[in-house]
């Protein structure tokens, strides 16, 4: 063999793995839509190791082809706002497109536990926030019990804290980060005790922390003092003198009828410079403890409803005095929905442009397993309110892009990139949609034709997998004091 054989036979051997890589998946001629980069294009994907590794119009090989032909292929959606962690909300929300569901509002008890218990037993990607109403039941020396995510009202809910208990409370959020907590979980509506100072403290601590602040805002309604203007605006403020990144949550609740006038309010915050940031969810009814401090005197009076707009989740019964008296004063955590909203205003909040999506999603409430599904159906294919790309936008990149000032992972997620991780889902846009109902709240969403976590196939052909659980935690990595 001649110099020249023996250099074109190397050369071939160096070049093939160029030519001929096989990717552990394939993802076949779907459309591919990305909406950071705007590419909306027939492509194949080839995934390894868990991240997207090749996008491109030429064809790949993998270990596993997807057949994606005529259907979307889309980043895996990201709620934040995601209460129920349990297998079987895991299922409803793979079924509905979410690869990552996280604990943001509240967040839980102890991050630690949390964590380590959904270690090697999540189908979807979770994380959490330090959770102020937990650390502040902590210093009034009633720590919350499972499966309270807010202590009932009392003490610990309705009394101004001391400067030794705001130390305390301090101290238990600030240990919570070091854990993993992605940022600081509020909901003043459930603490009302907690005064101005107390939030603007929280406030500071998170600024000094880099993390942001996720709050349910103090009231909702029109009457004033405790309207809803009057509570967005005092969140706005806080993270206006504190530096403070912040997420007002399902702003469609917390604002009922103000909705778009609160919307008006963050547009105009943001304007000026601040990070502040919203979310929502597409239905008129919210879900809550029914012996919370939410429910303090005052409340009809605040939304305009009365007990009738109070509904058990299981059974279906609308309350009455009597029956709300009792459920009340009752120990033990009782889940209520309350409808307090109208389909116009829901419609207009989830089609404003700077509104992301989220569920909220408890057992018991159909937004638990249909809310990203039903945004395709209703507001996308049926509606035309939203398009295909701004509704993929709002409930992947822009909860992405949230989640980067907590932790520098959340920037390999929420697009369909090159090196991104490999959180994919692959939908058909003309069948997907939620099933779920308030009468039947557990039915799985329909359309998912394949569903990745993290390069693993969760639901293959539109059925889940058995005995796989990809999801991994998402966790904050700044949590050391600034400079």
């Amino acid at each position: 063999m001649n110099l020249r054989s023996l250099f074109l036979i190397t050369f071939l051997v160096l070049a093939l793995p160029a030519t001929a890589d096989t990717y552990d998946i394939v993802l076949l001629g779907g459309r591919v839509m990305d909406p950071e980069s705007g590419t909306d294009a027939i492509r194949n994907v080839g995934i390894s190791g868990g991240r997207i590794a090749r996008i491109s119009a030429e064809a790949l090989q993998g270990k596993q082809q997807l057949d994606a032909r005529g259907l979307v292929v889309a980043p895996g959606f990201i709620d934040l706002h995601q209460h129920a962690q349990d297998e079987a909300s895991g299922r409803l929300k793979a079924f509905d497109g979410v690869t990552t569901g996280l604990e943001m509002e509240i967040g839980v008890p102890d991050v630690r536990e949390f964590l380590r218990r959904k270690n090697g037993h999540s189908l979807i990607h979770y994380g959490t926030t330090a959770s102020h109403p937990a650390a502040r039941a902590l210093a009034f020396g009633t720590p919350l019990k499972d499966p309270f995510l807010v202590a009932p009202a009392g003490p610990s809910t309705n009394d101004k804290a001391s400067e030794a208990q705001l130390r305390v409370i301090e101290g238990r959020l600030e240990s919570e980060l070091d854990a993993g907590a992605l940022g600081i979980g509020m909901g003043i509506q459930y603490t009302p005790g907690a005064n101005r100072l107390e939030v603007i403290r929280m406030f500071r601590l998170a600024a000094e922390h880099r993390v942001p602040v996720f709050t349910h805002v103090r009231s909702f309604g029109r009457l004033e003092p405790g309207s809803s203007i009057e509570a967005v605006s005092e969140v706005i403020g806080a993270a206006a003198i504190t530096g403070a990144s912040l997420q007002i949550v399902h702003v469609n609740s917390s604002c009922t009828a103000d909705g778009l006038e609160c919307l008006q309010l963050i547009a105009g915050a943001r304007a000026r410079g601040l990070d502040v940031t919203t979310e929502a969810y597409p239905y008129v009814a919210g879900m809550t403890t029914i012996n919370s401090a939410l429910f303090d005197p005052g409340w009809r009076e605040k939304l305009g409803v009365d007990y009738d707009a109070l509904q058990l989740p299981d059974t279906g019964e609308r309350l009455t005095k009597a029956r709300f008296d009792v459920l009340h004063a009752s120990p033990e955590a009782i889940p209520v929905m309350l409808f307090a909203n109208t389909q116009e205003m829901v419609d207009a909040v989830v089609a404003a442009p700077l509104v992301m999506i989220a569920s909220d999603g408890e057992d018991g409430h159909p937004r638990n397993a249909g809310t990203f599904s039903h945004i395709l159906k209703r507001y996308v294919r049926e509606r035309g309110a939203i398009t295909l790309m701004d509704a993929i936008r709002k409930m992947s990149l822009m909860p992405a892009q949230r989640l980067e000032r907590s932790t520098p992972a959340a920037r390999a997620k929420g697009r369909l990139q090159e090196w991104a991780d490999a959180d994919v889902i692959v939908f058909d846009p003309q069948s997907v949609g939620d099933r779920a109902t308030y009468e039947a709240p557990r039915l799985p969403s329909v359309g998912m034709k394949y569903v990745v976590v993290g390069g693993v196939v969760l639901i293959d052909n539109g059925v889940l997998v058995a005995n796989r659980y990809p999801g991994h935690a998402i966790e904050g990595e700044r949590h050391g004091s600034a400079p």
